[in-house]
């Protein structure tokens, strides 16, 4: 899908054709979509494809008549039921009076844009825009990370309950997606460090201020990702010792159970014998007086056993 935005006097509107000072948004475009783009604005069609590879990784690449950016962005995706959290590539890809985005989803990093709920915002101010773009973006990282904190407080609270794996499952989801967040933000700096160093983008010193507070909230994101994926290891792993612990309780009592019901075993082992001399065995109550006495000494085992130290 290709639409195309100006700014005007009366706010952000949609328009069919793209002229100086508009933004051209292309979302998850048709091959028929990339080909009269690439076509009509001379931008190599590798170039228009390279955000929609989910592998592409993150950097800034310079052509004669545009430069190309790519960044990833955080999403959401839904696992057996369960939300969790993943990064895409998005690309900006800027000329002398066009700024091109393209992206396989439709975006929350966008859709504030397209909304005309951005204060400050104008298509034709170029810079501005893309910097805008790349706070936004920060922005979201660290509110999905919030989100994400929020969950494994939930699902921490339910194993406090019951260790389930579907519990435990969801606690890897959400550690996966901490993984998937951290590689992405790291990623990221790196471009920005390259946009704060060079002169790839033509900045004014309120661009430049603007630059360095995308910055700060990316690193404040990557410093937010790691703390939260360390405290998310750590309760995974208490909890395992726990599971753990647990199954050693489970086993040891089934040990004691099994010593224990081992003394009637040998009892009747022994007095089914197929040989003389037999004790009662031509009694008229030996059924009776064997069964007493297996209950008896069963008892004492179990006295015997639960007194021991070995399994207190």
């Amino acid at each position: 899908m290709i639409r195309i935005f100006r700014s005007t006097d009366a706010g952000i509107q949609e328009f069919t054709d793209a002229s100086p000072g508009s933004w051209v948004a292309l979302t998850n475009p048709t091959p028929d979509e990339l080909e009269h783009v690439s076509t009509r604005f001379q931008i190599d069609l590798d170039d228009l494809k390279s955000p929609l590879d989910e592998e592409e990784r993150s950097r800034i690449q310079v052509e004669d008549k545009y430069t190309l950016m790519i960044l990833d962005i955080p999403n959401t995706e839904e696992t057996n039921g369960k939300e969790h959290f993943d990064t895409i590539p998005f690309g900006i890809i800027f000329t002398e009076d066009l700024v091109f985005t393209v992206c396989l989803v439709d975006t929350p990093v966008l859709s504030v844009f397209m909304d005309g709920r951005v204060r400050g915002f104008h298509t034709y101010d170029r810079t501005k825009f893309i910097f805008q773009m790349l706070y936004q973006n920060a922005s979201i990282y660290l509110f999905y990370l919030r989100i994400i904190d929020k969950k494994s407080n939930e699902v921490e609270k339910k194993l406090h309950v019951s260790q389930r794996n579907e519990e435990l499952l969801e606690m890897q989801l959400l550690e996966k997606s901490l993984v998937y967040f951290s590689t992405s933000l790291r990623g990221n700096e790196v471009v920005l460090e390259k946009l704060m160093r060079g002169h790839i983008i033509p900045k004014t010193e309120a661009d430049q201020e603007l630059l360095e507070d995308v910055i700060i909230e990316n690193r404040q994101a990557i410093e937010m990702a790691k703390i939260y994926r360390e405290i998310l290891a750590g309760t995974m792993e208490i909890f395992a010792s726990v599971i753990s612990n647990n199954l050693n309780i489970v086993m040891k009592f089934l040990s004691v159970v099994t010593i224990v019901m081992t003394v009637p075993t040998i009892l009747s082992s022994a007095w089914g014998m197929n040989v003389g001399g037999i004790p009662f065995a031509y009694h008229p109550y030996g059924f009776l007086i064997m069964s007493g006495l297996s209950v008896a000494a069963t008892l004492i085992a179990c006295i015997i056993v639960f007194k021991s130290k070995r399994f207190n």
